[in-house]
């Protein structure tokens, strides 16, 4: 006996109804919440009055649901025991993994996504429903009813996660390989299906293309305007390769092996997509999928779709052209190796290329190429590398937009020109990727100047370091200098109180004002620290300028204005005697391309400015080091010179101390340098004057003195009275000791 209509309000105990998800032909999804645990559950129930045919097929989609386990396709959970009541009829409910993203469809139908996915999510869409489509066969089970609707979308650790549901129209291989009954959309169906013809797992194939086709392009491949009966009749005699049919406006069918353009598809991934397409989109179900290898056990589309998936590409943005360039590595290739190829495409030579992540670090010549593919990230769209040309600082950027569509081009041209609706509706769709694609290329172009941004202040922090180790050896120089001069200028002036009645030495004296000019002339090796404080004042301008900070607000405004025309469009009356024109739309894009060019033109001015002061940087490091090496030279001299002053100073007392008897010389002779160890005088606090060297010159003075009054006096002393001249030096040298 059934049950009443369920009410939408309708709790079941902790469980509460939160929305319709969605509803079939012959079931609702509704959410439930959990009060506590905030868990939730997509719950599937049966609508009143099935026929036998969808009951059968309402157990098969319960049985083979709660046989499967994989991580792209929907998980069945069991049933809350609050739950069971809510059941319309005596069918069960099922209960499944709820996936908070949407159905692919939704993704699909956003105005941006009209000529199709973005590169990473399509390798995304590849990866995931490609697995799971391989895992329903391995299980033995076609789902015949493939279709973006049936594909969900969940966020798993940051990551989106494609899983497969509905698995109500699947098909139990088990009791043989060939079916005939179907009832399904017939949008995405294999041909074979709707002819109501025998078939295999290769309707999935054809199933899985038309939706990959779909993701790349934003339209399915044959004849989207028109339901599967009348295009079937035109397409059925296509080639084995064509991937494409459309219809031209004298009626013609045009077919074609390749991709069309729009897309968001690199030039490296092209050919192997369309490879894959041509396998899965073969008419001849026989041949659909192609050949499967006996060793692996798997047709060769999975083959390719394996090969496609571990491809490592390289995608390079040239800075100075703007141009995107994709490089396939091959295994180990060696960084140079790709720089080689990257010359041959920008002829930007090898050593004068510089490649930078988005965090401004430079790529490490010493490991492979690889290290430019991050694990797991794939697109273009996802992870890029900005090259710089490193012998220009100025750079002028694109000298035009990306190019225009042919049919978006014709609208521009002739704005004012009467189009079908349904016209319209593909060229506007266009015209919105285009604007989008023109604001994507600038935010690409603002975060290689921001690499390059984060390149100079990492430049900026090592001369800063270097600065500082420069400053700490001139600060030791300075005190070392202080030092000596301090030191000679106190000698010199002890040397002219005693020279008129002492010991006198014009050679020493000289050198040692030659010592005092050389003092003076060292203490010049800092110059550099004016300079790299302007060039740090000039970094901190960069960084505060407004074009440090994106400047695609009015550009963002324009996509939004874009896609409000094109929703404004699709709402209209699809009648064929309904035409516009596109001049709101031409306005739009025209508007969008001139604010491109003045931002761009911002931008690279900016970068200009970057570039400049990271070659200063550059240009500052040779002369850091050499004025390091200076300070070096200077520290070694001047130790030289104080240790040439001091054996001076030990020779004036020797002369002094020991010369008691005999005729004492005017002049002191020649005075050797020895390579004596000087202190570090870094840490020492060096007062005006050194007091050893006033104790020398105390002992030499008074020495002299003495000697003039001994011999004044006892000029005639015998050698009996040499132990009370020994006592007396002893004295002398007492204060020394």
């Amino acid at each position: 006996m059934e049950k009443p209509p369920f009410r939408q309000n309708q709790n079941c105990g902790d469980w509460e109804l939160k929305e319709r998800l969605g509803m079939g032909g012959f079931a609702h999804v509704y959410l439930y919440q959990h009060h506590e645990t905030v868990e939730k559950l997509a719950v599937k129930m049966c609508r009143l009055e099935l026929t036998p045919r969808n009951k059968d097929r309402w157990s098969r989609e319960i049985q083979i649901m709660k046989k499967l386990n994989h991580i792209n396709v929907v998980t069945a959970r069991d049933v809350p025991e609050e739950m069971r009541h809510i059941a319309l009829n005596d069918l069960p409910l099922l209960a499944m993994e709820y996936c908070s993203r949407g159905d692919l469809r939704k993704m699909l139908s956003k105005p941006e996504n009209c000529c199709g996915l973005k590169e990473s999510e399509v390798l995304s869409l590849l990866n995931d429903v490609g697995s799971g489509i391989q895992y329903l066969h391995e299980n033995k089970i076609i789902h015949r009813d493939l279709k973006p609707e049936n594909i969900v979308l969940q966020d798993i650790n940051g990551k989106l996660v494609h899983k497969i549901i509905d698995l109500g129209y699947a098909k139990d291989l088990d009791q043989g390989s060939l079916c005939t009954s179907f009832v399904g959309t017939l949008q995405y169906l294999a041909p074979e299906l709707f002819e109501n013809k025998a078939y295999t797992v290769t309707v999935d194939y054809w199933s899985f293309g038309t939706m990959v086709f779909e993701c790349s392009c934003g339209f399915r491949p044959f004849l989207h305007n028109l339901q599967p009966v009348q295009w079937a009749s035109k397409v059925r005699n296509k080639g084995p390769k064509d991937i494409m049919a459309v219809e031209e406006q004298n009626g013609e069918v045009r077919f074609s092996t390749h991709l069309p353009y729009p897309n968001n598809l690199s030039r490296t991934l092209l050919e192997p997509m369309e490879a894959l397409l041509q396998l899965m989109l073969k008419w001849d179900p026989v041949q659909r999928g192609g050949k499967v290898n006996s060793d692996t056990k798997k047709p060769m589309c999975f083959e390719k779709l394996e090969q496609i998936l571990s491809m490592k590409v390289v995608h390079i943005l040239n800075m100075t052209t703007a141009q995107v360039h994709s490089f396939q590595l091959t295994p180990e290739e060696s960084l140079h190796s790709l720089q080689k190829r990257i010359e041959a495409e920008t002829n930007i030579e090898v050593m004068n290329q510089e490649l930078l992540q988005e965090t401004g670090v430079s790529l490490d010549p010493r490991k492979h190429a690889a290290q430019c593919v991050l694990d797991g990230v794939r697109g273009w769209d996802s992870y890029i590398v900005y090259l710089f040309d490193k012998s220009i600082t100025k750079y002028s950027g694109p000298l035009s937009a990306r190019q225009l569509p042919d049919k978006v081009n014709t609208i521009v041209q002739e704005a004012k020109t009467q189009l079908p609706l349904v016209v319209l509706k593909k060229v506007w769709g266009e015209a919105v990727s285009y604007i989008c694609g023109l604001k994507d290329d600038y935010s690409r172009l603002f975060q290689g100047q921001r690499a390059a941004m984060l390149s100079l202040l990492r430049y900026n922090t090592n001369l800063t370091r270097c600065k500082n180790s420069m400053f700490g050896f001139s600060q030791q120089l300075k005190a070392k200098l202080d030092f000596f001069k301090s030191s000679i200028q106190y000698d010199l002036e002890k040397y002219s109180d005693q020279m008129h009645y002492g010991i006198s030495s014009e050679k020493m004296l000289k050198a040692w004002q030659e010592n005092e000019e050389r003092a003076a002339a060292f203490a010049q090796v800092t110059h550099l620290d004016d300079e790299i404080m302007a060039l740090h004042s000039e970094i901190v301008e960069l960084q505060r300028s407004p074009y440090a900070r994106r400047q695609g607000d009015k550009m963002e405004q324009l996509e939004e204005k874009a896609i409000e025309l094109y929703k404004q469009l699709k709402m209209k009356s699809p009648e064929p005697d309904v035409s516009s024109d596109s001049s709101e739309m031409v306005k739009a894009i025209i508007q969008t391309v001139q604010n491109q060019d003045k931002v761009l033109k911002d931008l690279y001015t900016h970068l200009s400015k970057i570039l400049i002061s990271k070659q200063k940087i550059i240009d500052l490091f040779p002369r850091i080091e050499k004025t390091l090496e200076s300070i070096k030279d200077a520290d070694n001299t001047v130790m030289q010179m104080q240790i040439k002053r001091q054996r001076e100073f030990w020779h004036l007392l020797k002369i002094a101390c020991v010369r008691t008897s005999g005729p004492l010389p005017s002049q002191i002779g020649d005075i050797q340098h020895v390579g004596l160890f000087w202190p570090d005088f870094s840490s020492c606090v060096v007062s005006p004057g050194d007091e050893r060297a006033r104790s020398l010159w105390t002992v030499a003075c008074s020495q002299s003195e003495s000697e003039v009054t001994r011999r004044r006096g006892k000029h005639r002393e015998t050698k009996s009275k040499q132990p009370a001249a020994q006592r007396t030096r002893k004295s002398a040298l007492s204060p020394l000791l």
